[in-house]
């Protein structure tokens, strides 16, 4: 405690009440946030069993365990056992459909679906539709769903507001996608909060029993919740009103995605009795970075005012350059940076950032031209290579064979000849026998094998092999049975890339390993979890070869750099074409320069 300033003192010692918290950029709030837990466990006012603490990433949920976990002294690796509560959103729903999901009809072997087997879903809606998929996007459908679920907004629903020819669209496939999830026992993610919040809202007795668990809530990064989000903390918070909630309206930045700032502009609203702590003091950026931020948030109408000081250095000025065109803007930014580095800045200390991703290009041509190693974050992720998709999609129909998404990206995977026109008439005739297409092949290949082609005659007997060796084997050798049994390794080892294809599935083997100690069902199932829920919520890690850091300021909310160049600040780019005309786009482009601003220490 004696680490802590005078307001985070009083934020980590208020026990009982709503309490907001009002963390400005650099202020410590995560230091707050996990001693305020540690001193609820210290003080016994709640065992760690009675504590949930809502996060936006796993990397947050982490390392907020990892520091909890070193402030009451646990033994290393014991946080799994007494903090079974702290995650993320779609983490804890995930827990909680597991265990009464069955009430509103959730199997409680459901798989999660992530953004490549949805779109899959959209296509196959799209094609019973006779709707073609290059006039209508799957993304553009997958976006507008995703919006009506974080606004808890039903396929019924939905119907009655649709306006316009493209929402009337998304009105007819948003009912028969959902059917398709049921059918496959799935749920996107968006379906782990909202059936969350419908499981509560129609069995009062289990929203009791969470309501009795939970004695305190936490919830960071409290200006980026969306609306069901929002209703899922509240419904939660209803009986004993120990909620805590940190955030920082000054960086609401994902309205974009759904998230709603009125959730913590009206929190007194909500909460009457709330006590508002604001912390001010920042530990991250010299005075005269604060100050241009403060005054870059200070002309916003609509906000809690609070005004960030340090007692760090001055610093040096901030400096301006007014580039000829975009090429010009480039190749200064990098004779800067090399500079620095020169000047033995470690890369890792450099950022660039601007607003939109297509900026990119000539800050990256300029970078190769003066040899400084960058990293854009948002290449092609670990989890979307083939490869990784593919073993995966195997380890899903092991686990769940309703899952036809899984099924229909591994059934001609490696190549054994089945085609789109094989796959439609199977599916029909499983359809017929109300079974999913995985378990029609299966029963036929036991009881009349000659009525299904070669290809699938083989494709089930593999299968069946490696149903019966999941029940013996712990994840990572059932990895390897899988490469090996169906031909995929011997594939992978025919190409020019397969060394380092398979080095893809190594490390994937490599990652299920500390899941092996648990029985095959529960490794399998925690496995897939965890991927589906890292997936969720992707964040860059460092490579091994230093370099500097391209990206948005969207993705670099949260970090910090010595060094910070924000490219392209001139209208039209940022701000946003799109704010020109809107006040509130206008205050979220305030918000976002904000952030920008605040990632620099130096």
């Amino acid at each position: 405690m004696n680490s802590l300033n005078e307001q985070q003192k009083i934020a980590v010692e208020t026990v009982n009440g709503p309490i907001l918290i009002l963390a400005g950029a650099g202020s410590g709030k995560t230091r707050t946030l996990t001693q305020r837990i540690a001193y609820l466990i210290e003080h016994h006012h709640a065992t760690s069993d009675n504590i949930l603490a809502v996060t936006f990433t796993n990397k947050a949920s982490n390392e907020m365990k990892e520091r909890i976990v070193q402030l009451l002294k646990l033994k290393p690796g014991s946080e799994k056992v007494f903090l079974p509560w702290v995650g993320t959103f779609h983490a804890i729903c995930v827990q909680i459909l597991k265990r009464d999901g069955q009430e509103i009809g959730i199997s409680r072997y459901f798989s999660i679906y992530d953004t490549t087997d949805q779109k899959d879903v959209v296509r196959k809606v799209l094609k019973k539709l006779n709707l073609n998929d290059k006039k209508t996007n799957p993304n553009a459908v997958l976006s507008m769903i995703s919006s009506a679920k974080s606004e808890l907004i039903t396929p019924e629903a939905y119907k009655s507001m649709a306006r316009g020819y493209f929402e009337q669209i998304v009105a007819e496939v948003y009912p028969i996608y959902q059917d398709m999830l049921g059918e496959n026992s799935a749920l996107d993610f968006d379906d782990l909060i909202m059936k969350t919040v419908e499981l509560f809202q129609k069995n009062p007795q289990i929203l009791e029993k969470y309501q009795n668990i939970f004695k305190f809530i936490l919830i960071d990064e409290y200006q980026d919740t969306n609306n069901a989000q929002y209703v899922f903390s509240k419904l939660l918070a209803d009986k004993n009103q120990n909620i805590c909630v940190v955030g920082d309206d000054a960086q609401s930045i994902y309205s974009f995605r759904g998230a709603n700032i009125t959730n913590i502009l009206s929190f007194e609203k909500d909460y009457p009795k709330a006590k508002i702590i604001k912390l001010e003091q920042n530990y991250r950026s010299t005075k005269k970075i604060l100050e241009a931020s403060n005054q870059i948030i200070s002309k916003n109408p609509e906000q809690k005012k609070k005004v960030l000081w340090t007692e760090n250095s001055d610093g040096e000025g901030i400096m301006i350059y007014e580039a000829i065109d975009e090429k010009d803007e480039a190749e200064w930014i990098s004779q800067e940076v090399r500079q620095l580095i020169l000047n033995n800045i470690s890369p890792s200390e450099i950022a660039v950032l601007y607003r939109t991703n297509a900026m990119s290009r000539n800050l990256e041509e300029a970078l190769l031209t003066a040899n400084v190693n960058y990293r854009i974050v948002g290449g092609v992720r670990f989890y979307n290579r083939a490869e990784v998709k593919d073993v995966l999609g195997y380890l899903r129909i092991l686990f769940n064979p309703d899952d036809t998404v899984g099924l229909q990206r591994i059934i001609n995977v490696p190549k054994r000849g089945v085609g789109a026109k094989t796959i439609e008439k199977f599916t029909l005739l499983a359809n017929e026998q109300r079974k999913s297409l995985l378990k029609y092949l299966l029963d036929t290949q036991k009881t009349s094998p000659d009525e299904l082609p070669k290809s699938l005659q083989d494709f089930a007997r593999i299968v069946a092999k490696l149903i019966d060796l999941s029940s013996k084997q712990p994840v990572s050798e059932l990895i390897e049975d899988v490469i090996e049994f169906t031909g995929y390794k011997a594939e992978l080892q025919q190409t020019s890339e397969g060394e380092t294809r398979l080095e893809n599935i190594q490390e994937l083997k490599s990652l299920a390993k500390k899941f092996d100690q648990l029985d095959y069902m529960t490794g399998l199932e925690k496995f897939l979890e965890e991927i589906a829920l890292i997936e969720s919520s992707y964040e860059a890690t460092k490579d091994e070869e230093e370099h500097i850091t391209l990206m948005t300021v969207h993705a670099a909310k949260g970090l910090e750099f010595e060094h910070v160049f924000i490219a392209g600040m001139e209208e039209n780019l940022f701000p946003h074409a799109n704010s020109k005309y809107d006040p509130q786009e206008l205050a979220e482009e305030r918000r976002l320069a904000y952030v920008a601003v605040t990632r620099a220490k130096k």
